[in-house]
């Protein structure tokens, strides 16, 4: 009866915790949320100024005592506390959207082979923030469901999610995680190596926030038509602002260090996995989801050398949140895919 009560009183939410991008599905709704994992704080007062796009727009740009501070790093909590308050924000924004009075249930999408100490975090955080319970799921699975692959059948399917801080790649068959890597070469690697070529190459200083711009802007992961872009930026040499144009081949060779490590570790899976499922994603080909999946050419490149079909999904950013919303809908046929025993943890 209760269960009942419940189900008609508050919200189902799914939530796509990324280290870039945080996703927030709310059921009967839809993706209703999608801002930047950023929280700014005023040091002297602890007191929390922005979250997500407000926030992201202070990057770099912030007086001495406000910091903007990115909570997530490679994936995982570094910063319980606003951790905490970002998915208070995020919750009850949500909840507000359809007004039901009741705490809501929340799934949220975590990645691969994290440790039980994190994955505590993350479960502790959700229900700090207000989740009356909480559930959690690897973000490959959640991506798979999300995006409808066959992952209940003796069928092998194969999964590469490249977020902002982490790249999934895994292998699942009848409800399970075969063989997975969860790769610190994404999104976030990108912008470090481009800080790093302008510096080097240039010996220009550029922030965070350029370096996402250009590669946003002309990042390739194979050659194409030719692109360039203007920079600006601090010069090392004289201190003083300078602007430089730097083409699509620059930003090609900033970035091939870590594509090849990505390739690499796709490979390291497939080496390690049964022939039998090999032999399925031979036929099926490897899905490509997440944000870094918008890398131009990224697909074409893994399809040349791993000799495989490789497809990229339909709106990708948002594959994780639209499993989690696919799992609320019927959590019981999909108990066995979550991160087991957070649901059975006694209620507060």
């Amino acid at each position: 009866m209760f269960k009942n009560f419940y189900k008609l009183m508050s919200n189902d939410i799914g939530i796509d915790l990324g280290t870039a991008n945080t996703l927030v599905y709310l059921k009967g709704h839809g993706i209703v949320i999608n801002e930047p994992s950023v929280v700014a704080v005023n040091q002297k007062t602890n007191q929390i100024l922005a979250v997500g796009i407000t926030a992201k727009e202070m990057l770099g740009r912030t007086p001495g005592h406000i910091k903007a501070i990115r909570p997530l790093v490679d994936g995982v909590i570094s910063d319980f506390e606003v951790t905490e308050e970002m998915l208070s924000y995020l919750i009850n924004k949500a909840d507000k959207m359809s007004k039901k009075f009741a705490r809501p249930r929340v799934v949220v999408g975590v990645p691969s082979g994290i440790t039980n100490v994190e994955t505590r975090a993350v479960y502790d955080a959700a229900r700090s923030a207000g989740a009356r319970e909480v559930y959690l799921v690897e973000e490959p699975m959640a991506a798979a469901i999300g995006i409808r692959l066959p992952i209940m059948e003796p069928v092998g399917s194969m999964i590469i999610d490249i977020g902002g801080g982490t790249t999934d790649v895994a292998v699942i068959s009848l409800g399970g995680i075969v063989k997975s890597s969860n790769l610190k070469i994404a999104g976030d690697r990108l912008n470090n190596d481009i800080i790093s070529y302008m510096r080097d190459e240039f010996k220009i200083l550029i922030g965070e926030k350029t370096a996402e711009a250009v590669k946003i802007a002309i990042a390739t992961a194979i050659p194409t038509d030719y692109m360039e872009t203007e920079v600006r930026g601090r010069d090392l040499l004289t201190g003083l602002p300078r602007e430089v144009v730097v083409t699509d081949s620059d930003i090609r060779e900033a970035i091939s260090a870590s594509v090849k490590e990505l390739v690499d570790g796709v490979k390291d899976v497939l080496e390690t996995t049964p022939p039998e499922i090999l032999s399925d994603i031979m036929h099926q080909g490897i899905t490509l989801s997440g944000g870094g999946a918008l890398l131009p050419g990224l697909d074409q490149l893994l399809q040349s050398v791993l000799k495989i079909p490789v497809h990229l999904v339909d709106d990708p950013l948002s594959a994780v949140a639209r499993g989690t919303g696919i799992i609320l809908d019927d959590i019981e046929s999909y108990r066995e895919v979550l991160i087991s025993n957070q649901n059975e943890l006694p209620p507060r």
